[in-house]
């Protein structure tokens, strides 16, 4: 669906660009096209102007990149480091009143529990990049529970929610960004983050929490129907 939204919002830049050339070519008088009959076409007609602009946010997009490795690498060693030593079971048993309260349905010993806590530690750190594939082996995991294939269970709901307001201590990325952008002071966003994450995170965890409860109350109150007491 995005490559989708990405090529028509490309297409139609290039299409609406082009229109606009050709209508200021038309409408342009004789004497100013002669007078400028040598002019620079990147920086005065809109195609040259996007054709130009997609090439400097290109270069500036690798520019970014590279400023990104050291951290990313930093930080994605010591998540490896701490899996292979076994922190993060460590940690699973630390926060484990606290998973079996948000995932009551799953069990303490469930290879998703762990899966999740590497989630949410990527996202703690801020590598949104390598949280994602532990994001996507915790529902992996999470559907093994899952007893109507296809359809999102509570705790999928939970995590995503949790995943997508993702409390970061360390905006790693952020701060490797605005680094390689030359800030002063790239570390200053470090007490923001936490506070938005943090308020996002149990904001959204309460809404889910209320809506769940709400969803199971009106289950159990639901009257089951008996045979032979429909209208006729």
């Amino acid at each position: 669906m995005l490559n989708h939204i990405w090529l028509w919002m490309i297409a139609l830049s290039i299409i609406i660009a082009a229109g606009t050339d050709m209508y200021n070519e038309f409408t342009q008088p004789t004497k100013e096209k002669a007078a400028t009959e040598e002019r620079n076409l990147n920086e005065e007609t809109k195609l040259g102007q996007v054709t130009s602009e997609a090439i400097d946010a290109a270069g500036l997009a690798v520019k970014i990149a590279i400023g990104l490795i050291g951290v990313m690498a930093l930080w994605l060693g010591i998540m490896k480091v701490a899996e292979e030593a076994g922190f993060i079971n460590i940690i699973a048993k630390i926060v484990r009143p606290i998973t079996k309260r948000l995932f009551p349905t799953i069990p303490s010993d469930h290879p998703a529990i762990g899966s999740m806590i590497m989630n949410i530690a990527a996202n703690m750190l801020g590598l949104s990049n390598a949280a994602t594939p532990f994001g996507l082996k915790a529902m992996e995991d999470l559907d093994k529970l899952n007893p109507k294939k296809g359809e999102a269970t509570d705790d999928m709901i939970t995590f995503l929610v949790i995943n997508t307001s993702a409390i970061t201590l360390v905006p790693a990325s952020a701060i490797a960004i605005r680094a390689s952008m030359d800030s002063a002071n790239p570390q200053q966003i470090i007490i923001p983050s936490i506070l938005a994450a943090t308020m996002a995170t149990l904001v959204g965890l309460t809404v889910v929490k209320t809506i769940q409860y709400i969803q199971r109350k009106r289950g159990m109150d639901k009257p089951s129907k008996v045979e032979g007491t429909e209208d006729e």
